[in-house]
């Protein structure tokens, strides 16, 4: 080999070598600003702050009395003389049982009660006559009373072996049917009194709804009844229970108008609770992973860094979340870019 050759390749050997640092120094700071670059985003500082979040709720029309009717004792219905929607007066008869079978229980307790006392007569005259004891005619008294009781009863359950109107109103549902045999307290009718009672709207509401509504808060409900009215109305009761069929809670809202309505109309009512929520009010695309109860929202409080916390939301408003817990000792929320952010990336504050 000839000496300019060798000395060639050492130095072909030495620019492979400068080359190969060049490029892994390059390679080290490229690694480096990837592992330090800063995603851009917006914040909103976050203040507190005590609001009246009005509630959209829907319901049916009811009146404060409806009245579900039925006979004390069972039986078969020998007849039922209105109809769904028929008007109804006080007293009105509006169904009767058969009453054979109580006639005659009515027969033998009044032939037991002249009985008893024809027995209790006797037992007197007895012991007037020294032939009787005291004992036996206390007892033909107690027999007599008895009896007596036993009769006033009968006569009772007969009395309610029919039905009558309660109050001047409607027949809202026919229950129970003619020739149907029933038992005691099986409602066979469903009357109100729309004629003299106000109207009112039932709702159901979640438990976080019912939890800051009280009595007496005001509300505006509305009905396609009347297009383009709204009515003024109050909360008149709040129940106290949760429904089995249903698995929520009601609100009755009373109006104040008087209306003609039937029963079962739909209705619906913005109610502006008096009761005041603290919040805080964030931009809607500032909400990530939402649902009706909860989500997910980017905040930083070095503005450096962003951390990702779970809040519960406490309702929606015009392009705004209501966030009511997850944002305590928060500085600011990061309101723009944070499609990009993981938890705990480097971020950078965009004026």
């Amino acid at each position: 080999m000839k000496p300019y050759n060798f000395l060639q390749l050492i130095i072909l050997t030495l620019l492979v070598t400068t080359l190969g640092v060049a490029c892994s120094a390059d390679a080290a700071k490229t690694n480096t600003a990837a592992t330090t670059e800063r995603i851009p985003v917006k914040v909103q500082l976050l203040q507190q702050q005590s609001i009246q979040q009005s509630l959209s709720l829907s319901g049916q029309f009811t009146t404060e009395d409806e009245t579900f009717l039925s006979f004390k004792t069972g039986g078969v219905i020998s007849r039922i003389y209105v109809k769904e929607g028929d008007a109804v007066t006080k007293g009105q008869l509006l169904a009767a049982l058969d009453l054979t079978e109580m006639n005659a229980a009515v027969q033998q307790a009044t032939i037991g009660y002249e009985k008893a006392q024809r027995d209790y007569k006797r037992a007197e005259n007895l012991y007037a006559d020294s032939v009787a004891t005291l004992e036996q005619v206390q007892n033909a008294r107690t027999a007599a009373d008895l009896a007596r009781q036993q009769l006033e009863a009968i006569r009772f359950n007969q009395q309610y072996s029919t039905i009558r109107a309660t109050a001047n109103g409607y027949v809202l549902h026919k229950l129970s049917q003619e020739g149907q045999v029933i038992t005691s307290g099986t409602p066979v009718l469903q009357i109100n009194g729309a004629n003299s009672s106000k109207w009112a709207l039932k709702v159901n509401v979640s438990d976080r709804e019912w939890a800051v509504i009280e009595k007496g808060d005001k509300a505006d409900v509305s009905t396609d009844a009347f297009p383009g009215r709204s009515f003024a109305a109050v909360v008149s009761n709040k129940s106290q229970g949760v429904d089995p069929a249903t698995g929520t809670l009601s609100l009755t809202l009373t109006l104040k108008e008087e209306l003609k309505l039937a029963a079962g109309l739909f209705g619906k009512a913005t109610l502006t609770p008096k009761h005041t929520t603290t919040s805080w009010t964030i931009p809607y695309d500032a909400l990530l992973d939402g649902d009706a109860g909860s989500g997910f929202v980017f905040v930083t409080d070095d503005n450096k860094t962003a951390r990702k916390v779970k809040v519960t939301v406490g309702g929606i408003t015009k392009g705004a979340v209501l966030i009511t817990a997850g944002l305590e000792n928060t500085k600011a929320v990061i309101v723009s870019g944070n499609a990009y952010l993981n938890d705990q990336s480097a971020i950078t504050i965009l004026q």
